[in-house]
């Protein structure tokens, strides 16, 4: 499953990435460098020169309000803060592998819930694989 991940995410890196303006935060680079050190080397080396989004005002609420309704658990906190940085800065799209407290159909329901009493956009949250064109369906 991670080897079929990774291909498709190198997939959409080369094939999609030119159609998006692409945007990270401190939060995906801190993730970024943990594990191996060549492997974090080479993922930071993939984010390097993206606009990073500042850190302000309301995200922690916003990921503390995502927290205290028990929608992602405690342990899931810098989950819940990549949610709310995109939905803070009106990012239009979150990608991402994390199915179980991210790109979930259970959970997302909940989360939006919380971003529209805050006001905010629902940003699409979703894999690589559901961004990618499929060309071989195209008459």
């Amino acid at each position: 499953m991670a080897a079929a991940r990774q291909l498709l995410t190198r997939k959409w890196w080369e094939t999609e990435r030119p159609n998006y303006e692409l945007v990270t935060s401190q939060y995906v680079l801190d993730e970024a460098a943990d594990g191996d050190p060549d492997v974090a080397a080479s993922r930071l080396e993939a984010l390097a020169g993206l606009p990073l989004l500042p850190v302000e005002n309301g995200i922690l609420t916003i990921a503390e309000e995502i927290l205290r309704k028990a929608i992602l658990p405690p342990s899931a906190s810098v989950d819940a803060l990549h949610i709310a940085m995109v939905a803070h800065h009106r990012v239009d799209y979150l990608l991402t592998w994390n199915c179980s407290h991210i790109a979930n159909a259970r959970i997302l329901p909940s989360v939006f819930d919380v971003l529209d009493g805050c006001g905010l956009p629902r940003p699409i949250i979703c894999t690589p694989e559901e961004l990618l064109t499929d060309d071989t369906d195209s008459p």
